[in-house]
């Protein structure tokens, strides 16, 4: 045992404030603030082959600059997104209140009567309308006689816009209540009906049909992703030899980064033809085949999540059921997926996610109709379609406008949820299984 230098021997020196011992073991220790050297080699069981005594150490005190100014634009980059992110979430919101608000502006009635209308003029000539031979232009009618219809009159371009704008609701429709948006909402040969029917004389905003257009094709998505991405997870984790699970991988997960507007494009085209074929539907666009294109765009993130769940479990649970006389498959089976059942879970969870908020392939592939009905090989429209097929054509704050964002939070939250619950779950499950956390 070395014996500890005195402190009168460090007189005239900085003081000791660090120790560094090398015990007989080989393990160095380290005693950091200003110890009693001596007193910590003195104690029981204490030994030391050599004994050094140095400078305070001194990390981190230096100051750089490039450190400093990369530091300080990361925290700002990332303040910077918190902040984008909480603005985009206030602005959906805020805008989703004009459904429940009046219009801003009233649609004015255009009439020839308005002076301030003038027709454009150019080099001081007044333009005069177009015309085609010498009759009078009379608009088109389709089935129904001339006179039985109740505009006045109908002869003129003037009548024509009045009647036009009678049957203009953007902007003149009446603010909505939540009752409207949940429940029935008209009534058809005396059955409640959900109707989303947004451009009439008397619009009518019901989520029911969206809502059940979007669960119908995620659900049929997901039963399609679920099987097929967790068993090949299983087979590339557990039986796929080495080289082809680093080919597979990487190969399923950059399907991930397929623009959803191909997969929506080879639906359209192709499924829903040999769909039609196969189950003799009457349409050619359904809840089913919008599913099969759901499901081609969820398989790689159910695929990756649940790989690396399957990666987690612990090497010697598996060794333990080779050597307990356990097949592959059956440590697979028995000891491998049920000990990453939460991260299965997790998968699926954010793949229902992933569906439920995907607009192109809903809006190509589906239909576009907003039926309730549970029949999965008829037309649907889902809440994403909705927005993605009417946002570009709406009046700027009018309660259609309004419907359309308050359809987007209610996504949000959706979506949020779902992953929130599959964040939590794992952490909490997956996590402390494995860690003993």
């Amino acid at each position: 045992m070395a014996a500890a230098p005195d402190d009168s021997s460090h007189a005239g020196k900085p003081p000791l404030s660090h120790v560094s011992l090398l015990g007989s073991g080989g393990v160095r220790s380290e005693i950091t603030g200003d110890p009693d050297a001596s007193a910590v080699l003195r104690a029981p069981g204490r030994t030391a082959n050599r004994f050094l005594v140095h400078k305070p150490l001194r990390y981190g005190k230096k100051f750089y600059i490039g450190e400093f100014v990369a530091e300080r634009l990361i925290q700002g980059i990332a303040v910077l997104s918190i902040g984008f992110i909480l603005a985009i979430f206030y602005y959906v919101f805020q805008e989703s209140t004009w459904a429940f608000r009046s219009p801003e502006h009233v649609v004015a009635s255009a009439t020839s009567a308005d002076e301030s209308l003038v027709p454009e003029s150019y080099g001081g000539e007044s333009l005069q309308p177009e015309s085609f031979g010498s009759g009078e232009l009379v608009p088109e009618t389709y089935g129904e006689t001339p006179g039985t219809t109740d505009a006045q009159p109908t002869g003129s371009l003037e009548a024509g816009r009045a009647a036009s704008q009678g049957l203009e609701t953007s902007g003149n429709d009446k603010p909505v209540t939540i009752g409207q948006l949940v429940f029935a909402n008209d009534l058809i040969d005396n059955v409640p009906r959900y109707i989303w029917q947004p451009i009439g004389r008397i619009p009518k905003y019901s989520f029911a049909p969206l809502f059940m257009g979007a669960f119908k094709v995620t659900l049929i998505g997901i039963l399609i992703a679920a099987p097929i991405a967790i068993l090949s997870a299983l087979f590339t984790t557990t039986f796929a030899p080495r080289w082809m699970r680093e080919v597979m991988k990487p190969a399923i997960e950059i399907l991930a980064g397929f623009p959803s507007v191909v997969i929506g494009f080879f639906c359209l085209i192709t499924v829903a033809s040999i769909m039609q074929e196969i189950t003799g539907s009457t349409y050619r666009l359904t809840s089913f085949v919008g599913g099969i294109g759901m499901s081609l765009a969820v398989i790689p993130i159910i695929f990756t999540v649940t790989e690396d769940a399957f990666a987690a479990v612990p090497r010697y649970m598996k060794e333990a059921s080779i050597a307990l006389g356990a097949s592959r498959w059956q440590t697979a089976w028995r000891v491998v997926l049920p000990a990453a059942t939460p991260g299965v879970f997790a998968a699926i969870i954010l793949g229902f996610g992933r569906a439920f908020g995907e607009t192109m392939i809903a809006l190509m592939a589906t239909g576009n109709a907003a039926l309730t009905s549970w029949n999965f090989f008829e037309s649907v429209r889902t809440m994403s379609a909705t927005i993605g097929a009417e946002m570009a054509e709406v009046e700027f704050h009018s309660v259609h406008y309004g419907v359309l964002f308050l359809i987007g939070a209610v996504l949000f939250v959706v979506t949020f949820s779902l992953n929130a619950i599959a964040e939590f779950y794992v952490r909490k499950r997956l996590i402390k299984r494995f860690q003993g956390n």
